[in-house]
């Protein structure tokens, strides 16, 4: 299965305007002339043409706004203001986050109805890129993060490809947390790949071989999850191997319904699963797409400062897909 590859032929039929509010950094400069070259989506970049048009003529393609020349700044500074004031802020505080987190202005944007989705992270952490998210956009639920990993390990998960969660979001998500974030990720699973979900919620025990309260969360949020979902496949707890190898879970839970075919991996805590994800990308030789949001309003997606220039490529082509599904 090449994931990006099948996206890209559903997202050119109904393009979408993407912002990058990072346009100084040649990493996203180069992922975005790509996109541009190929016309997957309609580009909005925050920052100066003027400084890099002559080294990427393409880009003349996307819309570029600088925004402490924009004619919305102004504008922008008052919104802010009235969206944020009841929290302490004064509008010199709100003026100095638009002049120094772009993410404040592209969020506004979005609410204007100017774009449709927003990358950003390569320069910035997560906290500086979904911070702003969570504070404008919001969602209708608690939102959390995905990964779509793309493995070489055709014979596992769905022709190689999981779903991690949540890898970069909740820190330490209780019971009904745990099933929530089970429950976006099939919802991400089947909009995105376009597969049925089978769902193993992880830990370091296969069902009761061990007694502690960690093992008893994860199997309570597994529980609840089958409950609202009687028609899919969804078990846990288990450790990875059952989870995922047909004849570990032959020998480990012979009775268990996935048979060691999940393609979808709940961890238990951001700890466990931002160092599993890594773990995979880095001695798997693994494509990472992520973090991912789920549950905000509009797609909203974070990148890895060590992102490469693939990596961004495929982020932006996974958003512009998630606003064309209207998924989020």
């Amino acid at each position: 299965m090449d994931i990006i590859e099948n996206i890209k032929e559903i997202i050119k039929k109904n393009k979408k305007r993407i912002i990058l509010p990072e346009g100084s950094n040649n990493k996203i400069l180069l992922a975005a002339s790509s996109v541009l070259k190929e016309e997957l989506v309609d580009l909005i970049i925050l920052g100066n043409k003027e400084e890099v048009i002559n080294k990427y003529p393409i880009l003349d393609k996307a819309v570029w706004i600088n925004p402490k020349e924009s004619d919305l700044f102004n504008q922008y500074v008052d919104k802010l203001y009235e969206l944020r004031k009841e929290k302490g802020l004064t509008k010199e505080e709100v003026k100095s986050l638009l002049e120094t987190n772009y993410m404040y202005f592209a969020c506004l944007l979005i609410l204007d109805n100017i774009g449709d989705g927003i990358v950003s992270g390569i320069e910035n952490s997560s906290s500086d890129t979904l911070r702003p998210a969570l504070q404008l956009i919001k969602g209708k639920e608690r939102v959390s993060s995905f990964f779509i990993m793309d493995t070489n390990k055709k014979e596992l998960g769905e022709e190689g490809v999981f779903i991690f969660s949540d890898c970069g979001l909740i820190q330490e998500p209780s019971i009904n947390e745990l099933a929530l974030i089970g429950k976006q990720s099939m919802e991400s699973f089947k909009r995105i790949i376009g597969k049925t979900p089978r769902v193993a919620y992880l830990s370091h025990s296969t069902y009761d071989s061990s007694k502690h309260e960690k093992i008893n969360k994860v199997k309570e949020a597994s529980r609840i999850l089958k409950e609202y979902n009687p028609t899919y496949i969804i078990d846990g707890p288990m450790q990875l191997d059952s989870a995922i190898i047909p004849e570990i879970a032959n020998i480990k839970c012979p009775n268990s319904m996935l048979k060691g075919s999940a393609n979808i991996l709940i961890f238990p805590d951001i700890d466990s699963g931002n160092i599993g994800y890594k773990l995979v990308e880095i001695f798997g030789e693994c494509k990472a797409y992520g973090p991912l949001t789920q549950g905000l309003t509009y797609p909203v997606n974070d990148l890895s400062r060590g992102s490469s220039i693939e990596d961004i490529i495929g982020v932006i082509i996974i958003t512009a897909l998630q606003a064309t599904k209207n998924m989020i």
